[in-house]
């Protein structure tokens, strides 16, 4: 059976990461999160304090790029693979609001996509790969035999975010929750270097009103067809 590349793109909290890693685990190929890479990315600016009430200091965060190393390695516990920075597990802090809420202005970062891209590039050069983001399908892997762009309201996105905070222990308020969502979608459809876009020939897959079954059948059988063809 031959191996593909799968690309799904999308905004954020529509479930990517979920479906992916179904998906990955299903066909028995390899995950990559690419969003837990640029969460990593931000944590570690805002633990070096390169990020204030100003913004980021971009120059400060571009020069220690060199230091920063990125990994996954599988939890035993959960089967899942967790993000480490610099031989530290951070898969829980890197998922907090605190983080969320500057993930987007760090993955602006012309450098920082650069960095990460190619990476990504690397990971996934043999085929047999489920890589989930948002320019998979534009920049990553332009040539993916099956790409898929997530969508759905944000309102629909914003509570599900909401309740994967509360259930993880986070005190959040769902306001804020929104605001995020609505605020990471601007800034991901128009910063200026790979900014969120549908590939021409993505599948469009709106799943507001549609439960994680339904969307991992449908998307399996989008996989075998090609797969199979």
């Amino acid at each position: 059976m031959k191996k593909i590349t799968i690309a799904i793109d999308g905004f954020s909290s529509t479930g990517k990461s979920t479906i992916a890693k179904q998906l990955a685990k299903k066909l028995n190929y390899v995950y990559v999160d690419t969003g837990a890479m640029y969460r990593a990315v931000a944590l570690f600016a805002l633990n070096n304090g390169f990020i204030s009430e100003k913004g980021v200091d971009i120059v400060k965060l571009i020069e220690k790029l060199p230091t920063i190393d990125l990994s996954f390695k599988r939890n035993e516990t959960s089967g899942n693979a967790d993000m480490y920075l610099n031989g530290e597990n951070v898969e829980k802090e890197i998922r907090t609001l605190r983080v969320s809420n500057v993930v987007s202005t760090v993955a602006a970062i012309s450098e920082v996509r650069k960095k990460l891209v190619e990476q990504q590039q690397i990971m996934g050069a043999e085929k047999g790969v489920v890589m989930d983001g948002r320019d998979i399908g534009t920049v990553v892997f332009p040539d993916a035999e099956l790409k898929l762009f997530m969508t759905a309201s944000a309102e629909k996105r914003a509570f599900r975010r909401y309740k994967e905070l509360l259930d993880g222990g986070e005190s959040v308020v769902f306001e804020d929750v929104l605001k995020n969502v609505q605020n990471r979608d601007h800034i991901d459809s128009t910063r200026e270097d790979s900014p969120l876009l549908q590939a021409p020939d993505a599948i469009e897959f709106d799943n507001s009103d549609m439960g994680l079954e339904e969307q991992f059948e449908r998307i399996y059988n989008f996989a075998l067809r090609i797969i199979e063809a």
